[in-house]
């Protein structure tokens, strides 16, 4: 099997969820700054969608978005100036206020 040039790890091809690594953590940022879609991400490292936001939330690995940053800079020098390096933000589902029911009036 090839390795991808976007990847330190390649992940091992198993039928159960497995952990996350540190490397693979780092890698995890770096494709969600390639815009490498969520599903493709998962598909590839088989784990649960969880585990993905842990690391982006800094719950799991928070040192592993630096490291990334700093070789997201040395890989693509020509995609920093567009890649949005902001934070993840959770967005709540349940906000249902009775405040919100005047936006109707």
């Amino acid at each position: 099997m090839r390795s991808s040039p976007l990847l330190l790890v390649e992940p091992e091809q198993s039928h159960a969820p497995r952990i996350i690594s540190e490397a693979e953590a780092i890698d995890i940022w770096i494709a969600r700054w390639l815009r490498v879609r969520r599903i493709e991400i998962l598909r590839r490292y088989n784990c649960d969608p969880r585990r993905l936001y842990e690391i982006w939330e800094g719950r799991k690995f928070p040192e592993s978005r630096g490291r990334a940053l700093k070789l997201f800079k040395e890989r693509y020098p020509e995609l920093v100036e567009r890649t949005d390096f902001g934070n993840h933000r959770v967005i709540p589902r349940s906000n249902n206020t009775p405040e919100q029911m005047g936006l109707f009036d």
